[in-house]
């Protein structure tokens, strides 16, 4: 199974086998993406990204090493601040055969304001399962 993992916090392997379970994730090949966030709306709007680019790398990586220290194959890249840009962009590089969505607490509003799990699904043809908390 090919796996590509949205998060935009770090996620360890017990994380992403509790929400798939073992015979899921064993043998996958998972992409790691990492939308690259703004903290600071006015960061955002000056173009300032550098900061919030290395944030999304060393999530990914950290996310990605923890599952190929747990035996998974996994590789880590960053995206763009929109979940559904990130899915898109991946997606076209990366078929995925399910998506997996951790979703922060503080994002899970606008997350469902802007239906992302199930647009995704629209858009993408990709089952998506979303992991709030």
């Amino acid at each position: 199974m090919r796996l590509l993992v949205l998060a935009s916090d770090h996620v360890d392997a017990d994380a992403v086998r509790s929400a798939l379970g073992d015979e899921e994730v064993d043998g996958a090949e998972v992409l790691v993406v990492s939308p690259a966030v703004n903290d600071s709306a006015v960061k955002f709007w000056i173009g300032d990204a550098d900061e919030a680019i290395a944030d999304a790398d060393a999530v990914a990586r950290s996310t990605a090493d923890g599952l190929k220290a747990d035996g998974v194959r996994a590789r880590a890249t960053t995206g763009e601040s929109e979940p559904l840009l990130a899915l898109q962009d991946a997606l076209a590089t990366f078929q995925a055969d399910k998506v997996l969505v951790f979703v922060r607490d503080g994002d899970a509003a606008r997350y469902r304001e802007q239906d992302v799990i199930g647009e995704a699904e629209r858009r993408f043809g990709v089952p998506v399962v979303e992991v709030t908390g």
